[in-house]
């Protein structure tokens, strides 16, 4: 008796430390991804810039996992008992494998579309991303996770072969319980997974592996002009600026895209390697362990606005302007989108031109300041 009221405390202690730090992702994932979309909504220079669109689709997917599958997930997980049946079972684990899926197809789109922007030239990234391009990447961001979510698990082809298994942990007689449980067999384990994440991921990393190295190079070739005697903005700076100037945006940039990918590795990686060796090992990873990796990618939906606008300077004086009421200080003309005077200089006798145009890449201050300029050298005799 005395050993079950030591017991109880420290469960209940536990239990509220669990809810709050749940309650805590909630909120967090719910205000920020409502403040990226309002701010899109009412700031008309966010809505010209086309990665935006993909930003605010991506949102929109994060606050629909804050709302329609965290706090349901956060109920069983603090009661330990599922109390909604196995049919809302079913639509609840459609609807987190669906969001989900769309937010992380969301990242992808967005790293493709900051790929045609800074390593490719203005003329074929208009090419690449017209309106019909963008509107046909956010549908298959939400059309294709449908065949890999309510399609086969409304089914039940997920559960093929392992029904039994799944019927013995669904129920626990011990504590009178009842689970959603989510168990999958090893072809949808691999095709889910596969769809979901590696490709994504793959084409992530190709993706900003290339944007950093073309970053590096126009760094290079700023360097180079410079060294030449060509100041990019008409006036004479001290080489050591330039240099500490050159390697502060640099450091910067890889910074930023090291605080990307890893954010999302650290979040969905360990699911998903589970997902895919769990079949494979007999269904043997503990359930608390299973719990810990999903809430790990579930917190992705709350620090995907903070990723992916909240380091955005345009986002940030969008947010000032809705958090203080339309306070005029915060109201001036956005500089996205306008095109920086070309400088000439004279090397060897012949006349060099750098044309210097800014991208909006729609990512962190740093990344976009660095990546979001490309230089053209054109020379005459």
């Amino acid at each position: 008796m005395e050993k079950l009221k030591e017991i109880k405390p420290k469960y209940f202690s536990e239990k509220i430390v669990l809810l709050t730090f749940i309650s805590a992702v909630i909120l967090m994932a719910i205000l920020g991804n409502l403040l990226v979309m309002v701010a899109v909504c009412r700031d008309r220079q966010l809505r010209k810039i086309k990665t935006n669109y993909f930003i605010v689709s991506l949102a929109f997917a994060d606050l629909l996992v804050s709302v329609l599958v965290m706090p349901f997930g956060a109920i069983e997980l603090v009661q330990d008992n599922w109390i909604y049946g196995e049919m809302f079972c079913l639509v609840r684990t459609s609807l987190d494998v669906l969001l989900t899926t769309a937010s992380i197809l969301h990242l992808c789109c967005i790293s493709l579309d900051r790929y045609y922007a800074i390593c490719c030239q203005p003329l074929v990234y208009r090419n690449k991303m017209t309106p019909l391009r963008i509107a046909v990447m956010l549908g298959g961001c939400w059309v294709i996770p449908t065949f890999i979510s309510f399609l086969p698990i409304m089914q039940g082809w997920n559960s093929i072969g392992i029904i039994d298994l799944i019927q013995q942990r669904q129920f626990n007689k011990a504590s009178n319980s009842t689970y959603c449980i989510f168990m999958v067999n090893k072809p949808y384990a691999i095709t889910c997974s596969v769809v979901a994440f590696y490709i994504p991921f793959l084409l992530m990393v190709l993706a900003y592996y290339r944007i950093y190295v073309t970053a590096r190079e126009h760094a290079r070739q700023i360097q180079v002009l410079q060294r030449a005697g060509a100041p990019t903005d008409g006036r004479q700076h001290h080489p050591d600026q330039h240099s500490t100037h050159r390697m502060k945006t640099e450091t910067k940039a890889a910074k930023t895209l090291c605080i990307i990918m890893g954010c999302f590795c650290l979040c969905w990686a360990p699911f998903f390697i589970t997902n895919i060796v769990d079949p494979f090992i007999n269904y043997t990873v503990p359930g608390k362990l299973w719990t810990a990796f999903l809430w790990l990618g579930y917190i992705n939906s709350g620090l995907n606005p903070f990723l992916y606008a909240f380091l955005n300077k345009s986002f940030r004086r969008a947010f000032l302007i809705i958090l203080c009421c339309g306070d005029e200080r915060y109201r001036r003309p956005s500089i996205l989108g306008q095109t920086v005077p070309c400088s000439t200089t004279t090397i060897n006798g012949s006349t060099h031109v750098l044309s210097v145009w800014a991208v909006h890449c729609g990512g962190t201050e740093g990344f976009g300041g660095l990546c979001g300029i490309r230089h053209s050298l054109l020379s005459s005799p």
